[in-house]
């Protein structure tokens, strides 16, 4: 016998491995096998046969015995998923795939029969082994196994939704839907464990430990059939088709945890086949739940729904496309619920700025989704609008998109009042516009070409353009690095020699109003209506009719820039893109600025900043 001193690092990490983090079992496990003399290849050949002679061993006592047959059914089910026989089997010969699943659904089911006994059914409760190393591992098994049992199993059986229930070798399994109620009837695409994703842009990933798996429920959807279509009358538009582009989430976040559906089933009972609830839990409404009739803290993951949603959309390439008038989807702008509408919330809406996308908000989404406190009162929908459109264009549409949403949310509730518009850049700009009070018509008149005057006094519905209107919902507006005056960087070089030739406003809405207008064009932008990049020269008619507006006195709006120069005087400043004195608004409740350039909405101090306005709003902070 030889002392040997390990390293600290390596003496932690062999106390918490288990299969599923080295691919060999723990050292708890390891050493029933050897009290046995079982080798570890035995039992994961036969893990019948190995679980068999723990349970009968007086030497092993009962609960680590639980805990040890839970480990190896679990990398059994683990080793089936990875056999290349399998893995190598073409879709084809169904029969082989089948079966397959059918032996890994079976090794977890096992495993997580016996690891819910080793937790809840054995003389100690959870409670009495808290700071417990096994039942850490215990926990993390049966987490791991729901997860790959619930999507396994929706695999082998096809769901296009949630069952009552479902058979598997004639044990039946139930789904409980109290926690959930409206995920019953949900028209489901795919169902995915979060335990694996990784996204790149996060720079945290926003969970809450605890009992039970996590999931991504994906809703099927229809694709709509108008999204290239340009609407130059939304309002009417809207009263006969009240769901387009609106798109209520997609996403959904899902927990889950499973248990005997007789609540006094006895241990035996429950590792001889009893039958078992799984029950659904929605984790914005809930973050504990029942279990073997005491409360527990369930597992949850705020931050994989929007990551998903962001990835698998492609939504940042699709906003810089728009730009160029090359991202056919989004002519008219959409707005996207980030979560299912929740009337006892507060809705935050997030316009994006130029070339830009709702990935734009990815720092500030997902610190209010790890925020409890913003989580539990606050829900986010977010714009997403073709950033090459006229920014009076922008503003009606996406005024006239939001006025319908917010018609659609149930009246004195939490949703109903004091929401918060956030804007960067243009739709900072778009932002100061849908809470001011103004009429520029007679003004936008007399800057109009003879081609824009005359299709303005045959479409009446043009004037709606020109004439704003506060959406009285909004009780604050936020608007970082905003170019409220304008910018001189519109007018650089590069902007008026490249951006001019490459960002062209979109056909259908050239042709919206006048089939010959397309081939009008150079004498119409010649006019007032010019393309988004070029409404923001300080220099344009869009600011020379719309930088004087101010929100409505009711209105408490803050605002927040960058300063990328080297001086401490705000007069002083710039973001690289958009001077102080254009970013400036008298009358704000407050003025941060922050070292950083244009994008400095992704700041970490930034976000704190909208934090405190989020809580001011909640009068929990003023």
């Amino acid at each position: 016998m030889h002392l040997k001193e390990n390293q600290m690092s390596t003496s932690l990490s062999q106390k918490s491995a288990s299969f599923l983090t080295q691919h060999k079992f723990s050292e708890a496990t390891l050493s029933s096998l050897y009290l046995l003399d079982l080798s570890p290849d035995y039992c994961l050949d036969k893990p019948e046969q190995c679980a068999s002679t723990i349970l009968k061993h007086p030497s092993i006592e009962t609960d680590q015995a639980y805990a040890s047959i839970s480990e190896i059914y679990l990398a059994k089910a683990f080793l089936l998923e990875n056999n290349r026989e399998c893995l190598n089997a073409p879709k084809h010969q169904a029969n082989l795939n089948n079966s397959c699943l059918s032996q890994q659904l079976e090794m977890l089911n096992k495993s997580l029969r016996y690891s819910y006994v080793y937790l809840f059914k054995t003389e100690q409760s959870p409670e009495s082994r808290l700071f417990d190393q096994r039942q850490m591992q215990v926990r993390l098994f049966y987490n791991v196994a729901l997860s790959k049992f619930m999507t396994n199993i929706f695999v082998q059986q096809h769901f296009d939704k949630f069952p009552d229930n479902f058979h598997l070798n004639n044990q039946i399994f139930n789904l409980d839907f109290k926690q959930y109620t409206d995920l019953k009837n949900v028209a489901i695409d795919r169902i995915q464990s979060t335990y694996i994703m990784g996204f790149s842009g996060f720079y945290t990933i926003n969970r809450q430990e605890g009992i039970g798996s996590e999931f991504v429920v994906v809703k099927s959807v229809q694709a709509a059939d108008d999204d290239a279509k340009f609407i130059l009358d939304p309002e009417t538009y809207y009263q006969k088709n009240a769901k387009s582009h609106i798109h209520e989430a997609r996403y959904l976040p899902v927990s889950a945890v499973i248990e005997p559906t007789e609540i006094y089933a006895s241990a035996e009972s429950i590792l001889n086949g009893a039958d078992l609830q799984i029950k659904l839990i929605d984790p914005y409404q809930y973050q504990s739940t029942e279990i073997n009739q005491k409360k527990y803290k369930i597992t949850a993951n705020y931050s994989a729904p929007f990551g998903l949603w962001l990835a698998e959309n492609k939504i940042g390439e699709a906003g810089y496309w728009s730009l160029f008038n090359r991202e056919q989807r989004l002519v008219m702008p959409h707005l996207f619920m980030l979560e299912p509408y929740q009337p006892n919330k507060k809705i935050i809406v997030m316009i994006h700025g130029l070339g830009s996308s709702p990935e734009a908000w990815v720092s500030l989404t997902n610190n209010i989704m790890g925020d409890k406190e913003l989580r539990d009162h606050y829900q986010v929908w977010q714009v997403f609008y073709s950033t090459n459109m006229p920014i009076l264009e922008s503003r009606f549409q996406i005024y006239e998109l939001l006025k319908h949403a917010f018609s659609e949310v149930i009246p004195n509730t939490n949703s109903a009042h004091d929401a918060v518009l956030i804007g960067h850049s243009m739709g900072g700009v778009i932002s100061r516009l849908l809470v001011s009070d103004a009429d520029v018509t007679e003004q936008a008149v007399s800057m109009m070409s003879e081609q824009q005057r005359r299709q303005f006094e045959q479409y009446p519905i043009i004037r709606q353009r020109f004439v704003f209107k506060p959406l009285t919902q909004f009780d604050r507006a936020v608007f970082i690095s905003a170019p409220q005056r304008g910018t001189p960087y519109a007018n650089l070089w590069f902007t008026q020699f490249i951006a001019k030739r490459l960002i062209k406003l979109p056909a259908t809405f050239l042709n919206s109003v006048d089939t010959n207008l397309k081939s009008n064009y150079q004498q119409f932008k010649n006019g007032l209506i010019y393309n988004g990049p070029g409404d923001l020269s300080d220099h344009s008619k869009f600011m020379q009719l719309t930088s004087k507006i101010m929100p409505v006195q009711s209105i408490k709006y803050y605002s927040i820039m960058g300063n990328k120069k080297m001086t401490d005087q705000a007069e002083k400043t710039s973001d690289g893109i958009v001077p102080y004195s254009s970013s400036h608004l008298d009358g704000a409740v407050s003025e941060k600025i922050i070292r950083g350039g244009h994008s400095i909405q992704e700041k970490p101090e930034a976000v704190l900043e909208l934090r405190r306005i989020l809580r001011a709003n909640l009068a929990l902070v003023e």
